[in-house]
């Protein structure tokens, strides 16, 4: 007659630190609509944090002038180089050119981790309202058309003035992002971290990113009552 021992349970990993991010400091940031007060706040600041940075415009020159101005060895190229030479490409186009701009460049985003920071906006006599596109949100039908990259949402509530003000050293805010895939999201804090004061949060998956587009509405409410450049702060964590 034998006899067995019982088996030891295994003991379970330790959770995963959320602030434990990977080193993106040799990745290329492309940044769509860069010529734009968002893109060349973005592409100024990831650029002067150290990190290689090209900016798209519909035309070479233009975007070429821009990266001139703003420095830091930025560079310019057309939308579809940019795409075609960055690893992460920031979407920071105006909405009404938004599914445009995404469709002609499905080829060269194939693959890429696409980083959309578009607000779907609209404005009258009483102030800027949140629009609700079909798809549910700018990321979500960023996701639709580009089947085969990784879409994530972040940097929407960043102000464009501050983000171009050489005066600044920091910026005060956090940066809601949102995204399917644990290692996409985590790469995009990690690169909302390498700019100094700014913190990168998750906020859920696309289906939530209508509220955090949406939000720039009240923001830019809270500005105009206040004469501010509002940001967000998420606390005890």
């Amino acid at each position: 007659m034998t006899s067995s021992t019982p088996s030891t349970p295994a003991a379970k990993a330790a959770p995963k630190d959320p602030w434990d991010l990977p080193d993106v400091s040799g990745l290329v940031v492309g940044v769509l609509g860069g010529t734009g007060d968002q893109g060349r706040g973005l592409a100024y600041r990831l650029a002067k944090a150290g990190q290689k940075v090209i900016i798209g415009s519909r035309a070479a020159d233009r975007a070429q002038q821009a990266a001139e101005e703003i420095g830091h060895g930025v560079e310019g190229a057309d939308n579809a180089d940019c795409a075609r030479r960055s690893d992460i490409v920031i979407v920071a186009v105006p909405w009404d050119g938004h599914a445009k701009t995404l469709e002609s460049l499905r080829e060269e985003l194939a693959g890429k981790l696409v980083v959309d920071c578009v607000n779907p906006l609209g404005f009258d006599k009483k102030g800027a309202y949140a629009l609700k596109p079909e798809e549910g949100s700018a990321a979500e039908q960023a996701a639709a058309l580009l089947p085969d990259s990784r879409v994530a949402a972040a940097f929407h509530h960043l102000s464009a003035v501050l983000l171009q003000d050489t005066s600044l050293e920091e910026i005060d805010t956090d940066v809601m992002v949102l995204g399917e895939e644990r290692a996409d999201v985590e790469l995009v804090q990690a690169l909302a971290g390498r700019i100094p004061g700014m913190r990168g949060v998750f906020a859920g998956r696309l289906r939530n990113a209508h509220q955090v587009e949406s939000l720039v509405a009240n923001l830019i409410s809270v500005n105009r009552r206040y004469k501010a450049h509002a940001g967000l702060r998420v606390t005890d964590i």
